[in-house]
């Protein structure tokens, strides 16, 4: 089975860092999940009015409403096939403040649009077209467009109210530990959230995925 990122990437995903070669080479067929475990040295957010903004998206497990430094965290990746029979991978972010607060996404590869595409939250309202380069053996991820869908309703969100994306994730050989960087910032706007910091990887051997990692709905349209 080939990575929906080793589709995504083609020739290039060969450029990664081994070790991320292999936190992003497994699919379905090969019976295991990674699973990160590490500290955000700060997680971030902009100007007072981007509060409720990320409130209302924190009810669907999308975006994060808090910020600090020296924040637990964890990431999930299981990959599995969905009830559409598309090969998918979770992405369920875990950061503690005061309480836990999750960021889920799931992620597949659309051959109709020609990369990855990222479905948010625990109910799959919005996809995001992502885009991947490998830079210095790094993985960055730049988002596209992105898409509303709730029953009938299915629509391109203007992007004067979206956020844009920019995620680099490398290998820190000195300190062994992979390293990530978010920013998602509105042109209009400025910044509006994001976090860095690092974490440490284990491939545990898995027959499924838990129930609770899974999205609540799961979206056809892409």
């Amino acid at each position: 089975m080939t990575s929906i990122f080793q589709r995504a990437l083609g020739a290039d995903f060969e450029l990664l860092h081994p070790r991320l070669r292999r936190r992003f080479g497994f699919g379905s067929d090969d019976g295991i999940a990674c699973v990160g475990t590490g500290v955000m040295d700060r997680v971030w957010h902009g100007r007072g009015f981007t509060r409720p903004f990320l409130w209302l998206g924190a009810q669907r497990h999308i975006l994060l409403p808090s910020r600090g430094s020296d924040v637990p965290f964890t990431i999930q990746n299981y990959p599995y096939r969905d009830s559409l029979g598309r090969e998918t991978v979770t992405f369920v972010r875990t950061f503690v403040f005061d309480r836990p607060r999750r960021w889920d996404a799931t992620m597949i590869y659309s051959p109709e649009r020609g990369c990855v595409v990222d479905y948010l939250g625990t109910h799959q309202h919005v996809s995001v077209d992502l885009h991947l380069s490998v830079v210095d053996g790094a993985l960055v991820i730049r988002s596209g467009e992105q898409r509303f869908h709730e029953g009938p309703l299915h629509f391109r969100i203007p992007s004067s109210v979206t956020g844009t994306a920019e995620v680099r994730e490398s290998y820190d050989e000195g300190a062994g530990r992979f390293r990530i960087d978010v920013e998602v910032s509105n042109h209009r706007f400025g910044p509006l959230f994001g976090y860095s910091g690092t974490f440490t990887c284990a491939f545990p051997q898995v027959a499924g995925v838990p129930e609770e990692i899974r999205p609540i709905r799961e979206q056809a349209r892409v």
